[in-house]
């Protein structure tokens, strides 16, 4: 089983870089923003409680974000592999992961990290936010509080899996075929 993080901050291109590795390894996509807006969209008590948090630029408890996240692969227990995007988040989250792969008798193959800076992320995600209809796209005191978010919770994931051999940076400016190609040389390596 193939099982893929894709990793980097909000707005690194984790979501069209996603579509893409999908399609060429016929992955099922688990993204929690995904997940939480469908949630949030529904009204449902996890979509509510998550609001909270995402309006202010904040992560979501890590409890909620796993348990969803359980539940999507129990439901997809047929599949080749997983991508995951945007997750984990947080070392505990790493660590809670790697458990729960651990019981479908699978592993995390591989984390491949679009490393893009601050400012350019900042546009991507103004711009994203003009056309989207994200809130949390809308604001650049949002945005930028979310990128602090990203590298004081988030990035320590990096030395997690650094640690396990299993991180590998890849330039995340630069045309989206090129930084495909790239992500995919990566994976035809271990795959």
């Amino acid at each position: 089983m193939l099982n893929l993080i894709l990793f980097g901050p909000p707005g690194a291109g984790k979501g069209t870089q996603s579509e893409k590795l999908i399609a060429t390894y016929n992955l099922k996509h688990i993204s929690t923003g995904d997940l939480l807006r469908a949630e949030r969209q529904a009204g449902t008590e996890l979509g509510n409680q998550a609001n909270e948090y995402i309006a202010k630029g904040e992560l979501v408890p890590d409890a909620v974000v796993i348990g969803m996240v359980r539940n999507y692969m129990q439901s997809h227990a047929e599949a080749a592999g997983f991508i995951f995007d945007g997750f984990p988040r947080t070392i505990p989250q790493a660590e809670a992961l790697d458990q729960m792969l651990n019981e479908f008798n699978t592993s995390i193959s591989m984390v491949l990290g679009l490393e893009v800076n601050e400012d350019e992320l900042v546009k991507r995600l103004l711009l994203r936010g003009q056309t989207s209809g994200r809130v949390d796209d809308q604001s650049e005191e949002t945005i930028r509080n979310r990128f602090h978010e990203y590298l004081n919770k988030t990035l320590p994931i990096q030395g997690y899996y650094s640690d396990q051999n299993k991180y590998h940076g890849i330039n995340g400016l630069g045309e989206i075929g090129e930084i495909n190609s790239e992500l995919c040389k990566w994976i035809d390596s271990v795959n």
